[in-house]
């Protein structure tokens, strides 16, 4: 009989097409997060699964899953599993890297260049119908922004993601500056890349963009102090993980001018809503769609896919975050 593989959302049809072939396939149906209960009862006779970022994958639902042997995270971060407990238990993980890293980027950079030009202000300022009430055509000062074109950018976080928002930045002529935990001498010499220390790049940048993974080191590493350190023009851009980020002092820096402004595609908590940040002009947010692209999605169900059918065949996933679990267990049901 072929593994039952549970999947707690749908993803697109490419990656589960693969799936039928090799497993007995279930899908939580709804358009919404599955239930914490839920979850328990549908892994018991689970042998490998499918999650989501924000499904919290620990020793609960281990305890739940006696036949649970892979877990396959649709997502690049995987701090919603305990590793550690997976990897005791022979458990493996694993992540969908690289195919997703050009769509982020790219909307990395939308997010930048639409909260440096009020992008949307301007569209509320045109949708409200308060352009026409006003009466004014185009005034000189109207929703001035800031200059994208020969600035400083600084990305925190120069693996993948981060190095291709950098390589973006060449079109427009900027000087770019990382900070990382550890120097990249050949890729600083390809793009022309300044290592910094944080509170250096920080002072210096025009533009902030955050791309590291969270961890204990990153958690709030934006706080009250280093926010205060940066520009009175900059802008702060997060498409890395809300918790890097103290919002309540986020929050005060936007309230009180210490930066011009901030774009947001995670939060510290997912779904979110924060009525004083959410008040804000100054500040453009997102629901978590920086991976959001047709292409992006379906290559990371592939990828999903491709993981998990090289474990059923008694292979090393391409994918494999624990490696520590080739000693615990070997691939395979």
């Amino acid at each position: 009989m072929r593994p039952r593989l549970f999947v707690t959302r749908e993803i697109p049809e490419k990656g589960l097409k693969l799936l039928r072939e090799h497993f007995r396939v279930e899908v939580w149906p709804e358009n919404r997060e599955i239930p914490r209960d839920v979850l328990l009862e549908e892994v018991k006779d689970a042998d490998a699964l499918v999650t989501m970022l924000s499904e919290r994958i620990d020793g609960e639902v281990f305890n739940a899953a006696p036949r649970l042997r892979i877990v396959a995270n649709y997502a690049v971060g995987y701090d919603n599993v305990d590793v550690v407990e997976a990897t005791k238990r022979g458990i493996y993980v694993t992540n969908t890297p690289d195919v997703l890293t050009d769509a982020t980027a790219d909307f990395a950079w939308a997010l930048l260049l639409a909260t440096a030009r009020r992008l949307v202000e301007g569209d509320n300022f045109v949708r409200s119908g308060e352009w026409k009430r006003q009466g004014v055509a185009w005034h000189p000062l109207m929703l001035l922004g800031h200059d994208v074109y020969g600035r400083t950018l600084g990305i925190i976080g120069f693996g993948r993601i981060g190095q291709a928002i950098a390589r973006r930045a060449k079109g427009f002529g900027m000087r770019l500056l990382y900070n990382a935990r550890t120097r990249k001498l050949k890729v600083e010499k390809e793009l022309g890349a300044e290592f910094r220390v944080l509170e250096e790049l920080l002072g210096e940048s025009d533009f902030v963009v955050l791309a590291v993974p969270l961890t204990g080191e990153t958690y709030h590493m934006i706080n009250e102090e280093r926010l205060r350190l940066m520009k009175p023009n900059a802008v702060l851009v997060n498409i890395a993980r809300g918790k890097v980020i103290d919002t309540e002092a986020l929050v005060k820096a936007l309230r009180e001018g210490w930066i011009a402004g901030a774009g947001l595609d995670v939060y510290e908590e997912e779904p979110y809503y924060n009525e004083d940040l959410f008040r804000l002009k100054n500040v453009v947010l997102t629901p978590h769609m920086g991976s959001a692209s047709y292409g992006a999605r379906e290559r990371m169900a592939e990828l999903v896919a491709r993981s998990l059918i090289s474990f059923k065949e008694g292979e090393i996933p391409p994918t494999l975050v624990n490696r520590e679990v080739l000693e615990v267990r070997k691939p395979g049901f």
